[in-house]
């Protein structure tokens, strides 16, 4: 293999591995506040972030194995998220992301930094209008291509570059006095043609399920995540080799403060496609507010 075709296949792996790391820092809104819909005024605001440094990933046939040509992927990120009721049984959800994304392999280093995407999610909870006091809600929302996605083999990418829509249905369940509750969902992600790399993305079903409790001042949550995409399009042809998917579980505790509560967790990937395989360290901040 000459130098020339070496460079850009590595170069595309950087693509893959990082942007992807981009996209599954990302995969969901955020788990905390479950399917309870918050009163007019009052609402939450949280901060994450999440580091993932590793040498492995899933290859296009879903079997973990180091990155080729000795690649090393490294992405941090740092996500707000926030939450505030609109009027009764209904409320909005926004969230924003910085990246600082690198790459080392055989072809030499490369490293972005800079803003991802952004989202903004309207929820309702319908059986409120029925009358009926059960957490379901269903949640709508948009993803709009904030960061960087240049066309470059040689240049890692912030955003998949394209805006994605998405709804989902929501349920939860709370075992009070037992300080226990799960919540869950899942939904659907339509992902509309990116421009500049000519790619229809293709669609994505994802989920969500979380149990969680606490004792004393310390709670605990385990969550189970992922997503399973459509093959990609381009010039009428679908790329079943670029297909993505991904499922990760993660434990992590909290500690709640007269300010707000502290989060620490770890994240493993179970099964993926086409995205990097190693675990992602998660810092956390929530806290409510009522106006």
């Amino acid at each position: 293999m000459g130098y020339d075709l070496l460079s850009t296949t590595i170069g595309r792996g950087a693509r893959l591995a990082l942007g992807a790391a981009a996209v599954v820092a990302v995969i969901l809104p955020d788990a905390l506040a479950g399917q309870w819909v918050e009163a007019p005024g009052k609402g939450w605001i949280s901060a994450e972030v999440y580091h993932q440094d590793t040498t492995d990933r899933y290859d296009l046939e879903a079997v973990k194995g180091p990155i080729p040509f000795g690649g090393h992927a490294k992405s941090t990120a740092f996500f707000v998220t926030g939450a505030v009721g609109l009027i009764p049984n209904w409320d909005l959800w926004a969230r924003g992301s910085v990246n600082s994304l690198s790459f080392f392999d055989a072809g030499g280093d490369r490293s972005e930094d800079g803003l991802g995407d952004a989202n903004v999610w309207l929820r309702v909870a319908p059986l409120k209008y029925l009358g009926v006091d059960f957490p379901f809600a269903i949640r709508g929302g948009v993803k709009l291509p904030v960061g960087d996605s240049p066309v470059d083999a040689e240049i890692i990418p912030l955003s998949e570059g394209q805006t994605d829509w998405e709804i989902m249905a929501e349920i939860g369940h709370s075992f009070w006095p037992r300080s226990v509750y799960v919540n869950g969902w899942v939904g659907y992600r339509y992902r509309e043609l990116s421009e500049e790399a000519a790619i229809d993305p293709g669609a994505e079903i994802f989920f969500l399920a979380q149990v969680g409790g606490a004792v004393g001042n310390f709670q605990y949550k385990l969550v189970a995540e992922g997503w399973d995409s459509d093959a990609p399009v381009q010039e009428g042809l679908s790329i079943e080799s670029s297909q993505r998917q991904y499922v990760q579980l993660t434990p992590s505790l909290w500690y709640e403060t007269p300010v707000g509560g502290f989060e620490v967790g770890w994240r493993v990937p179970l099964v993926g496609r086409n995205l990097p395989a190693g675990g992602a360290l998660v810092l956390g901040y929530f806290t409510r507010f009522g106006i």
